[in-house]
């Protein structure tokens, strides 16, 4: 059987702000989106809380009306503010429970060729188990699997599930599994939280998905906090906890008697890494005995071991970490990039990738068969 994960960045719709080119002045909106975010959830407003809510919806491009080129305004009851036509705006709720709203990014829509590359990157790996990052929705999936899969091969994914996590800019984790593999059960880890708070900002959902000659594989899916805005060290501190947590659950369920388990996804961070290194290295106390199939003296990168944008090793931050079990029964794994542009030509690309803006992915999809 095979295994794969593959950051999608979003089937049909993706936040206009992430698509941007200008990515050093978007970084800071998006921080300031984030910052508002957290403001509006304060149970009350302070007037320095107020002042604060002002300046940021203006710079967010909010000062004269909900709507804006990169974020919206949601007011569905009550108000969280009142512009006055001569101009100037001012908070009148008193705190959360004054309105009923929030915060969205505006989308725009990917081009087709696109959405046709990352199917054919899907079609192209078939996959019997695919983890899927940052899909809009369970539906998009869906959508996705009927409307853009099955006109390549007549073949489409048995069962298709997502589980809405975290993240406000609605980029989660999923998976599709073909129709002899089907999802037993599923167990989400959305409300896991430790003292600095919620730990991980979209899922790590577990799915148990039952094998067509019997027993099960367990696939943890994931998809780290980016490197991309916020503070260096307090996304560091973010993607540690992670870490962590995700590396609890793998021991809890190894100790249940989970044999054959995979932890994958986008994990935002390089092997050698202190984030990553209770997932990859452990504790001393506790060392981890998950293998990265880069590992594997079967695995084939093609000369260029990084899995994001130029496939520098600087930029290997995807993974598939396998179980004792499931390492030992590695017969091929490597890396495809039919999807992801390459201006210098240093892999082969979809003859009909011809621009940037038509790749299926920034992020390489990551592949390992298995004799289970």
């Amino acid at each position: 059987m095979r295994i794969a994960s593959f950051n999608v960045e979003n089937l049909f719709d993706r936040a206009t702000l992430l698509a941007a080119d200008d990515w050093a002045t978007h970084r800071v909106l998006l921080e300031k989106y984030a910052r508002l975010t957290r403001i509006l959830q304060r149970p009350t407003y302070t007037a320095e809380d107020k002042t604060l809510i002002v300046l940021l919806l203006a710079d967010l491009g909010l000062a004269a009306s909900d709507s804006g080129t990169w974020v919206r305004l949601r007011q569905n009851r009550g108000r969280l503010v009142t512009r006055r036509r001569a101009g100037g705006m001012s908070v009148v709720a008193d705190g959360r429970s004054d309105w009923v709203g929030w915060l969205e990014l505006t989308t725009q829509a990917v081009s087709e060729l696109t959405a046709r590359h990352t199917a054919q990157v899907v079609h192209d790996l078939g996959a019997d188990v695919l983890g899927v990052v940052e899909a809009e929705s369970r539906i998009a999936l869906q959508r996705f699997n009927v409307d853009l899969l099955r006109p390549l091969g007549n073949r489409i994914y048995g069962h298709v599930m997502l589980i809405d996590g975290n993240d406000d800019r609605g980029i989660d984790v999923g998976i599709m599994t073909r129709g002899d593999h089907p999802i037993e059960r599923i167990v989400s880890h959305v409300d896991d939280a430790d003292l600095a708070g919620l730990v991980f900002g979209r899922d790590c959902p577990e799915y148990t998905v039952t094998l067509p000659g019997g027993g099960t594989l367990l696939v943890l899916v994931n998809h780290f906090k980016s490197k991309g805005y916020g503070q260096a060290a307090d996304s560091n501190r973010r993607r540690r906890r992670q870490a962590e947590r995700v590396a609890e659950i793998y021991r809890r369920r190894r100790a249940e008697g989970h044999e054959h388990v995979v932890v994958l996804g986008d994990l935002n961070d390089t092997p050698d890494s202190a984030p990553l290194a209770p997932l990859l290295v452990g504790s001393a106390g506790e060392p981890s005995d998950l293998r990265d199939i880069s590992a594997h003296p079967g695995f084939d990168d093609g000369g260029y071991p990084g899995t994001y944008t130029t496939g520098r090793a600087g930029n290997k931050i995807d993974y598939i970490l396998c179980s004792p079990a499931v390492f030992a029964a590695i017969t091929a794994a490597g890396i495809f990039r039919k999807g992801v542009w390459t201006a210098s030509n240093r892999w082969e690309m979809y003859p009909t990738l011809t621009r940037e803006q038509d790749a299926a992915s920034d992020h390489a999809a990551l592949w390992v068969d298995v004799d289970l």
